[in-house]
């Protein structure tokens, strides 16, 4: 009886574990793969910001521009030493937040072949890139948004 509970409740994992890998594997959007971040402040602000980090941390790209499409606004830094290009997206979720996208990397010498943030199902294999890109970047964002004075 022991053994029969324990095939049903492996196999009940197993089923589990093959859903969530399909919905991950076929998740919907444009950016699906991209880690969120929301943050308390209006996109124009934020995007003032993200200007003034990419200025004072030598993190500006001339290989690609920051532009706007639709609603969202693409936002590319790069890491000079490690000859690398993020890319990042905004989105005002409301009128006083702003959702804040790390969408993927890529080396700078290579044509196309983006490497989503969130590429593989196992988190580990993600975690570095995005550790990184919160010390590098979002750390120094966040910053700067405790320093603004609130619009009153």
């Amino acid at each position: 009886m022991k053994r029969i509970i324990l095939f049903i409740g492996i196999g009940i994992l197993v089923v589990g574990f093959l859903f969530c890998y399909l919905g991950w594997s076929f998740a919907p959007g444009s950016y699906a793969r991209a880690e969120t971040y929301e943050l308390n402040i209006d996109e124009k602000t934020l995007i003032e910001i993200l200007n003034e980090v990419k200025s004072e941390n030598d993190l500006n790209t001339n290989s690609f521009s920051d532009h706007k499409k639709g609603q969202w606004n693409s936002i590319y830094f790069e890491y000079k030493d490690k000859n690398q290009i993020i890319h990042t997206l905004t989105r005002p979720a409301t009128k006083t937040k702003t959702t804040f996208y790390f969408s993927g990397y890529k080396s700078k010498s290579d044509v196309g072949n983006w490497t989503d943030a969130n590429e593989y199902f196992w988190w580990w294999k993600n975690s570095k890139a995005k550790k990184e890109f919160e010390t590098r970047i979002l750390e120094k964002i966040k910053e700067k948004i405790k320093k603004q004075k609130p619009n009153k």
